[in-house]
């Protein structure tokens, strides 16, 4: 075994090790519940181990109606997590989101959204946007968008960035907790962990692709979610399908891919509910769910790992064709 591999391997235990207190902590809801719960990081918070992912429920082709109905029963059936950001479908997604909340259904979400500036101007307006389209005083999870650059640290956290308008919010009581995502490099984020270190901030949670092909290429289960656990930041995972991508390698059925992620040591893991199946597979999988033993966990990585190696079923790393503010650098202010 080389250092590389004794590296990796090293790696890898150690956020199985920490996978363990995470997973334990995921206990059932009420009887009338088909979901289970983990704690965010140190917020404290308790989070569905699944989450309901903003932007499929504002496409074009779900009617306003049934993206409704859609939330409201997997609230009903114990989904607390509802993920969305300000750019999603035009707005779409959080204004769907904001009528879906309404009447008294705010109180049982745990909300996030995400913003896009890295000016602090930008940014507090992306905020306060998000706000009226969301249809609330208060955002309980504010999270930096895209972190897919090498500079993107640097320009939140210079003078006049997004970062002043976040602790201005935060402070105001706008948004409870501060986070960040991306899904193109693991050392981007690392960076901008560093950067944040060395202005004397720490994120709550952070959002990034987790799946079984992530764990062979550029890998932030990897490089990342370890240093995560370690500091307390909660781990947000998305893209368990990568879009549907990773389905297309014929290597790993659907329920196998939300069971792998659900193994790892994750808050929550978000993904897509735009129809009746895919809310229901939601939910079966997390029915069906039993931690991996070693060799059950080693089987299907090897069974996935060809496909991987070259990152062909991840096109959000190994193309822009999901880098919403690389086809709108507006939108970074």
């Amino acid at each position: 075994m080389d250092r590389r591999d004794f590296l990796r391997t090293a790696t890898v235990a150690a956020g199985l090790a920490a996978a363990e207190p995470l997973l334990a902590t995921a206990v059932p809801a009420p009887p009338a519940s088909e979901m289970t719960y983990r704690t965010l990081g140190r917020t404290g918070e308790r989070v569905s181990s699944i989450g309901l992912g903003g932007y499929h429920i504002g496409k074009k082709d779900l009617e306003e109606s049934e993206a409704i109905r859609l939330m409201h029963q997997a609230i009903e059936r114990g989904i607390n997590f509802f993920d969305n950001c300000w750019d999603y479908n035009g707005g779409v997604s959080e204004e769907r989101m904001g009528k879906a909340l309404a009447e008294g259904k705010r109180q049982k979400v745990f909300l996030m959204s995400k913003i896009d500036g890295r000016t602090k101007a930008e940014a507090a307006r992306q905020i306060d946007e998000s706000l009226h389209r969301l249809a609330t005083d208060h955002i309980d999870l504010l999270q930096m968008h895209e972190i897919i650059r090498f500079e993107d640290p640097d320009r939140i956290f210079a003078e006049g960035g997004a970062m002043e308008a976040l602790e201005e919010a935060r402070k105001a009581g706008k948004i409870r907790y501060i986070g960040f995502t991306g899904h193109k490099d693991p050392y981007i984020m690392l960076r901008l962990i560093d950067a944040a270190r060395a202005h004397s901030f720490r994120f709550d949670t952070a959002q990034m692709p987790f799946n079984v092909m992530d764990a062979h290429f550029r890998s932030f289960e990897h490089d990342v979610l370890p240093v995560l656990n370690r500091e307390g930041i909660a781990p947000l995972g998305m893209k368990a399908f990568g879009f549907g991508v990773i389905l297309k390698s014929n290597t790993v059925k659907p329920i196998e891919c939300l069971h792998y992620c659900l193994n790892l040591p994750i808050s929550v893991q978000i993904t897509g509910m735009d129809n009746q199946a895919t809310l229901d597979q939601a939910f079966e999988a997390v029915r069906t769910f039993k931690p991996f033993s070693a060799e059950e966990r080693a089987s299907l990585l090897a069974r996935t790992r060809e496909a991987a190696l070259q990152g062909q079923f991840e096109l959000y790393k190994t193309t822009a064709n999901f880098d919403g503010t690389a086809h709108n650098p507006k939108w970074l202010g």
